[in-house]
């Protein structure tokens, strides 16, 4: 008998939309409390950019929405010329993983999710 957790997508077994929503929320906390990588978001509408990453995250996580903002390359282009970096990358992965790990998601689901970060490293960073 097939695992049933097996069909279900990493949306559906990381809790859907809600925990989607309050991950994105904490994780922001986390980012704009990070002198490290804070500055990157000064001229940004956080109300916007956090729903932008609400729904892009469903949508790497094969959940139920169409994702069409910019793709990573051109939507972090401007801040790659601001600097942007492997160690920001690095910074804004480890506040997900540490958020994700403080709201008690599973740790197989955290590596899911992590492997799908860490796949998308190149294009952020313009590479």
């Amino acid at each position: 008998m097939e695992n049933q957790n097996s069909k279900l997508t990493l949306y559906e077994r990381i809790g859907g939309r809600d925990a989607v929503n309050k991950a994105v929320e904490v994780f922001y906390e986390k980012v704009l409390a990070d002198d490290r990588i804070n500055h990157f978001f000064d001229d940004i509408d956080m109300k916007i950019q956090i729903e932008k990453q609400k729904s892009f995250l469903t949508y790497a996580f094969n959940g139920p929405v169409k994702y069409s903002g910019k793709d990573l390359k051109n939507a972090h282009s401007h801040l790659v010329t601001r600097g942007l970096d492997d160690s920001h990358f690095d910074a804004v992965a480890g506040h997900l993983e540490s958020t994700l790990i403080q709201l008690g998601v599973p740790p197989d689901l955290i590596d899911e999710v992590m492997t799908i970060v860490g796949s998308t490293k190149s294009d952020v960073l313009g590479h």
